[in-house]
């Protein structure tokens, strides 16, 4: 059984005593042109086309980009061919010249001045581009950058029209551009094995910790050269400890450099306490600095077993969810901030786990989920196909590219190096695990078949027996087996599915009693899996999404499309305990309204709760008993009551007999006001880097009560630099219209305003 140890997470370039000399044009995702084809582009155009010279139509775009803008629900996904370029000027403070793709959908021809340079396949991992040799110092240069992301056999999933999401297309990742000295560190996923930088750690008594580096070191030139490399390790802006090693590179060579660093009272990295480290690094010739980069690092020791999972010597439990990375309209094509959001959204929802689901998630998220303490079971891109040879090759490729990329964030957790739902042959099986035991030793590979991986990773509607010499993960549970009696792989053929009341698909404005039999089914799904010796669970999802095969929104998810939370986000807020990191709270999952709220149901993770009817008291319980919950932490408290007249609802959360929580909810009256708020998501927009923003159209009335019964039409304007993304009128459901913004640059205030139904506000942004 592998164990894993500590891994970091590539966040800049900056040296330890010497300002960055390896980004000089630090901004490359501006000023794209684009074109959009309907299939391929005519020869003529083509030729055109790859020397840069684009048609007076062309968009001028920035990257993060998607081709087109889709509907909210998305049911003919655009697919075909798309052209993007790019004029620069090397500055000549390099040699060597580098333009790095973190990622772009699907198969990409690269052409530099008129010339193909390379082709990449695959839409989910970054390649980078040597244009050193196709450029000149102090001359404008053109990169033209041609994308097909058709349906692929050899990259996969399979196609489209049978596929459980979208793939979306575009440059939907950062694009960098870097100048390099002919000596430099070396490009993890670029420069073949060994390639980079790779920090381990291992944990002593009384505190003390030995950090490992390696670094990579080229010499492009045809001299030898004696170089120093020096690592800082710094606690925030706290030098902690470094040291400093010398040696000599034969021309037109690399060479690995080995640093070991000891800390004392070394803070540990854990999902309640996610302690991060810098490490800055230094090459220097002569004396002075050719190449620095600086990245984060975590300590902590993870240990795999049977019996459970254990983080620095404590047993823990992750209780977690399944993430797709789309968002609406724009797709993949979300900036860093939006990423971010996402994990915090995640986070705040009571989880500590995240799936990447089904393919390599963004750096920007697992940078994200390092500072937040979100463990990530990485996976390849795959789902229900398996091709040829080629395939094969291919999914074998990126296993060792994501490894490579991933290796150094405290927050994986395991390397998902399986295609999902699919059987694998076992020759893929054995070479995969062989990348592992090379690319990264310490850690475990996880996959749906129980033979050649460490972590059997198995979904809630597949159980059919639990193996308890195996450790397990439920890799997804509470929609499938709630939506389709457990039909297995076919879900694109099923058609002999349970009524729609009595599924985990339920739309925001479903309704209460929908949405409450949404919470049950996960409610009794989750105290299932802790029945089991799963040492983890993922529900199945956390944001509605859209496929490729349907034509609807898949709503299994704990938050809509467009991040609004539904009442399962607060069940699964309450199961944290105040004593592992949770704050008190209380949530009432009724909207209180006369004929339709039969019971009420409180989550929460206090004590004991009470509940008040216009401020008289209905009693005070202790959390719920019975199948559904005995192995819950924190069980809902139900309450006996119907709403037979209008009024407001208190639930006041109790810890140790000390009131610690509180929320109300009222009966709605009549449309009176709209009231307008920007989702923050623990951090605030940002200008300048075309941020993703939620704005929310809250209908109310006269109380400030939100009325989940309106549904109508809101129409938003905005002054300033901001651009509405998708339409500007909005159907509100259960009483909220979302509205998404992309932010510019501009630091002056920027006015949205709502209106609907005669009401009309503004807000300032």
């Amino acid at each position: 059984m592998r164990a894993s140890l500590i891994l970091l997470s590539l966040i800049g370039l900056s040296g330890c005593t010497s300002t960055t000399v390896t980004n000089p044009e630090a901004d490359f995702g501006r000023d794209w042109k684009f074109v959009l084809c309907c299939d391929t582009c005519p020869t003529p155009d083509s030729l055109q086309l790859v020397r840069g010279i684009f048609p007076d139509g062309a968009e001028s775009v920035s990257i993060p980009h998607t081709p087109r803008i889709e509907p909210l629900v998305v049911n003919d996904q655009w697919q075909g061919i798309c052209w993007y370029a790019k004029t620069f000027s090397p500055t000549g403070k390099g040699s060597k010249r580098f333009v790095t793709f973190d990622a772009a959908m699907n198969v990409a021809d690269i052409w530099v001045n008129g010339q193909h340079v390379m082709q990449h396949k695959g839409g989910y991992l970054p390649f980078r581009v040597d244009v050193t040799d196709f450029t000149k110092a102090g001359e404008q240069s053109v990169i033209v950058v041609r994308l097909d992301n058709r349906d692929n056999a050899e990259t996969g999933p399979k196609p489209l029209k049978t596929l459980d999401f979208c793939t979306y297309g575009g440059i939907y990742r950062n694009v960098h551009y870097t100048e390099k000295q002919p000596v430099y560190i070396t490009d993890a996923v670029a420069d073949s094995a060994n390639a980079g930088i790779r920090i381990t750690t291992e944990q002593h008594d009384n505190g003390l910790a030995t950090v490992s580096l390696n670094i990579d070191v080229c010499n492009s030139s045809d001299r030898n050269t004696e170089v120093e490399i020096e690592a800082c390790i710094k606690d925030g802006n706290t030098t902690v400890a470094s040291r400093k090693i010398t040696g000599s590179i034969d021309a037109a060579s690399r060479r690995m450099f080995d640093l070991s660093i000891d800390l004392s009272n070394a803070k540990l990295w854990s999902p309640g306490e996610p302690n991060l480290y810098t490490a800055d690094i230094s090459v220097r010739q002569n004396g002075t600095d050719v190449d620095n980069q600086t990245q984060r690092f975590g300590i902590r020791h993870i240990e795999i077993r049977p019996e459970g999972l254990w983080i620095n010597g404590r047993k823990t439990f992750l209780r977690g969810v399944n993430r797709h990375q789309e968002f609406p309209y724009v797709g993949y094509a979300a900036p860093d901030d939006a990423q971010w959001r996402d994990a915090y959204r995640i986070k705040n929802g009571g989880f500590d786990y995240v799936r990447g689901s089904h393919y390599p998630q963004s750096p920007a998220f697992l940078d994200a989920c390092d500072e937040l303490g979100i463990m990530v079971l990485d996976a390849i891109l795959g789902w229900q196909y398996f091709g040829d040879s080629l395939f094969e090759a291919h999914a074998l490729a990126s296993s060792e590219q994501l490894i490579r990329r991933d290796r150094n964030h405290p927050c994986v957790l395991a390397w998902e190096l399986s295609i999902n739902e699919t059987r694998m042959p076992q020759s893929f099986v054995s070479e995969a695990g062989k990348i592992v035991e090379r690319e990264d030793p310490g850690r475990c590979m996880a996959g749906w078949m129980k033979d050649g991986y460490d972590i059997y990773i198995e979904a809630r509607q597949h159980r059919k027996g639990v193996d308890t010499t195996r450790p397990l993960i439920v890799s997804e549970y509470g929609d499938w087996e709630y939506y389709a009696q457990n039909a297995g792989f076919d879900q694109d053929g099923w058609s002999d599915l349970l009524g729609e009341e009595r599924n985990s698909r339920q739309m925001r404005g479903a309704g209460e009693r929908r949405l409450l039999q949404q919470a049950t089914n996960l409610q009794e799904a989750h105290n299932d899996n802790l029945s089991t010796h799963a040492f983890a669970d993922g529900y199945w999802v956390m944001f509605d999404y859209n496929r490729g095969y349907a034509d609807d929104l898949e709503a299994s998810g704990l938050m809509d499309i467009t991040r609004l939370p539904k009442p399962s986000y607060y069940f699964f807020k309450s199961q944290r305990s105040i004593d592992d990191h949770g704050e008190p709270m209380v949530y009432i999952a009724s909207q209180w309204t006369p004929g339709v709220s039969k019971g009420v149901r409180v989550f929460s993770n206090c004590d004991e709760v009470e509940l008040l009817l216009d401020g008289k008291s209905i009693g005070r319980r202790k959390p719920d008993t019975g199948a559904r919950c005995n192995n819950l932490p924190h069980p809902p408290f139900t309450f006996d009551i119907d709403c037979t007249r209008p009024g407001r609802l208190t639930a006041n959360g109790y810890v140790g007999g000390t009131l610690k929580a509180k929320h109300e909810v009222a009966t709605a009256g009549e449309l009176s006001a709209i009231e307008l708020y920007v989702d923050i998501s623990g951090r605030k927009p940002q200008r300048g880097v075309d941020d993703l923003v939620f704005v929310y159209a809250n209908l109310v009335d006269t109380a400030g009560t939100t009325i989940p019964k309106a549904t109508n039409e809101v129409h938003f304007d905005i002054d300033g630099d901001a651009a509405i993304v998708g339409p500007a009128t909005v159907e509100a459901e259960a009483g909220i219209a979302p509205l998404l913004i992309r932010l510019g640059s501009d630091e002056k205030p920027v006015t949205i305003s709502a209106t609907a139904a005669g009401h009309k506000t503004e807000l300032k942004l």
